[in-house]
């Protein structure tokens, strides 16, 4: 991955603008310093005894915060800020630091939030923007949601948006959102280049699934672990209440298990977890039903967590998409449901499975305080970014620290779990579920 991107970052021109923000060029003077073009953080950190070959491009990431010059003059700037794509816990934080930044440090006037995604570009849905000012931010992080109402779809309208952008006078816009949000993010920017437009596109990464490609983590995610975590306790109360109790719980994860792994982990109640990056086998000798009926004739309870994204290779007769171009996924959680109530009744096993689907009560929570400062931070310095006039950057935390990143090289992939990870051994150590439930491995 390393070797394959130049992870410099993109201008729209030189800096001449002195930064209103106070700070220091001097190391050890107490004051708070400017960042330099010439900071960078290690993509790896795994180093090798013995003499280090030069350090390449594809092998640093640019530190983010403020720049002594900008490229943009504050009282000039007309800013928007988008969200786009499904809810996330700390949406409202991130808009907050966004505004309160531009206006408090650069001292930006025109602020405008975008209503309903993309799709408030669009002049046939005359949704019309809101013109933003702290007074109007200050509580919203106390809220779930957005602000600013959000969308599925509407980004491959990109003329039309580079329209509407141009008849705003927008300088700059900062798009919260997802995979497919940061791709039309990329395809607006693309399209300002080619009008030769001086537009900064800033994207600031959001999914509770925790599967953009390089960053640590996407913001949203902890508070998602948080609240599994309050279900899953649900879950096992009920299933250690009553004879061979299950209690089965379905969490995010489309492509990626994490917060199905994160949250075995930080419950110690989790007996299974079934996510998409490991196969398993329903029937059959190492089967899951299998060891399921296993658990329960020596524990009596059981507690499994199953990813959304689970089982799809099985379940899916058609591939169809969303208006964001997501896949539409077969609903595995009420399908284990099912077959697990059917082997055990084929069996004539008594059990009491209650089957939990927070989804929804998940996304849509307010941000826990882990969350609300990275939100703070990343909106932060996505403003710092944007008005030294950088574009076509995704702000994330890499190795602990915030960082520009190109927007092609984040949405090249997606994050997975590595089943021959460390992350992955230690939800097996937590779980005490077999290594591989596949029928060809005894």
């Amino acid at each position: 991955m390393s070797e394959a991107y130049d992870f410099s970052i993109e201008e729209l021109g030189k800096r001449s603008i002195k930064s209103p923000i106070a700070m220091s060029t001097v190391q050890g003077d107490k004051i708070a310093n400017y960042v330099t073009d010439i900071q960078y953080v290690r993509l790896n950190t795994e180093v090798k005894t013995g003499a280090q070959p030069p350090v390449k491009r594809s092998q640093i990431l640019e530190c983010a915060g403020p720049r002594e010059m900008l490229y943009f003059t504050p009282a000039h700037v007309h800013a928007g800020i988008v969200t786009c794509g499904g809810l996330c816990p700390g949406i409202n934080d991130v808009i907050r630091a966004v505004v309160r930044c531009l206006w408090y440090r650069y001292g930006v006037r025109r602020i405008s939030g975008i209503q309903y995604g993309y799709k408030g570009f669009l002049p046939e849905y005359q949704y019309g923007v809101k013109q933003l000012d702290p007074d109007m931010v200050d509580d919203i992080h106390k809220l779930g949601g957005t602000f600013l109402g959000s969308a599925r779809g509407g980004g491959k309208e990109v003329n039309k948006i580079v329209d509407a952008m141009e008849q705003l006078n927008l300088n700059i816009l900062f798009t919260i959102g997802g995979d497919g949000t940061q791709r039309g993010t990329l395809d607006i920017a693309e399209e300002i280049d080619k009008r030769k437009l001086k537009i900064a596109m800033i994207g600031i990464p959001k999914t509770v699934d925790n599967d953009f490609a390089i960053i640590d983590r996407s913001f949203g995610f902890n508070t998602a672990v948080d609240k599994a975590v309050e279900v899953v306790a649900a879950a096992h109360m009920e299933a250690s209440s009553a004879i061979n109790g299950i209690g089965l719980v379905k969490v995010m994860g489309r492509e990626s298990g994490f917060i199905a792994a994160y949250t075995a982990l930080a419950s110690h109640e989790v007996n299974f977890v079934l996510i998409p990056e490991v196969p398993f086998n329903l029937e059959g000798y190492n089967g899951f039903l299998l060891h399921l009926e296993d658990r329960l004739k020596k524990r009596d309870h059981a507690v499994i967590v199953v990813a959304e994204g689970a089982m799809q290779d099985q379940l899916l007769t058609e591939r169809k998409t969303d208006a964001g171009g997501n896949l539409k996924m077969a609903d595995v959680g009420t399908y284990l449901r099912d077959r697990i109530i059917k082997y055990f009744e084929e069996k004539k096993i008594e059990i009491n499975l209650k089957y939990i689907d927070p989804s929804y009560v998940i996304r849509s929570a307010p941000a826990n305080p882990n969350d609300s400062i990275y939100c703070e931070r990343l909106g932060n310095a996505a403003v710092h970014a944007a008005m030294a006039g950088k574009t076509k950057l995704i702000l994330g935390l890499v190795n602990n620290e915030f960082v520009h990143l190109p927007i092609r090289a984040v949405i090249s992939h997606r994050n997975h779990v590595d089943p021959e990870g460390n992350l992955w051994r230690d939800t097996l150590d937590a779980t005490h579920q077999p290594t591989l439930m596949v029928n060809q491995f005894k």
